[in-house]
């Protein structure tokens, strides 16, 4: 991946719905070049969709938690297909160490957190954080230096 590429991984990651026409503007391109270009950052999945940010208190989500879940009761199969089902999950990550999953989930109100804990209980143990604040909630991500190189060429 050449630095084109990165500035329109950079740029696209910024703004989503920068037209090609604008990219190729500022990249000082033609058109068809920066088309091709992502056309070719997809085929490799560097890119692999375009979609929109939604903050979740924008969406009568005011409550953002982090579930750590350990000493599952089920399978971790039968764990995993009833937390894709819960609508308040917004990210669940297996993990090793004595925590088997960090679920991220945004919930209305206190009540509702209840609900998705309970929820919970009965199949594994469950320590709930609720997130005061988000230092970091969003990064641009770029290749690292020398070490990428090869796995996404």
């Amino acid at each position: 991946m050449d630095e084109l590429d990165q500035k329109i991984l950079k740029r696209l990651q910024e703004d989503g719905r920068m037209t090609f026409t604008q990219l190729a503007k500022e990249l000082h391109m033609s058109h068809p070049s920066v088309a091709e270009r992502i056309r070719r950052l997809q085929d490799r999945g560097v890119i692999e969709r375009f979609t929109v940010q939604v903050p979740y208190e924008k969406v009568n989500r005011k409550v953002l938690v982090i579930i750590q879940v350990g000493e599952l009761k089920v399978p971790c199969y039968e764990f995993e297909k009833k937390i894709q089902q819960e609508s308040a999950v917004l990210e669940c990550h297996r993990v090793t160490g004595s925590i088997s999953y960090f679920i991220k989930a945004a919930v209305p109100s206190m009540e509702e957190l209840e609900r998705l804990v309970d929820q919970l209980i009965p199949i594994s143990r469950v320590y709930t954080s609720v997130v005061l604040s988000s230092p970091v909630s969003y990064r641009i991500l770029l290749p690292l230096e020398g070490k990428e190189e090869s796995q996404i060429s």
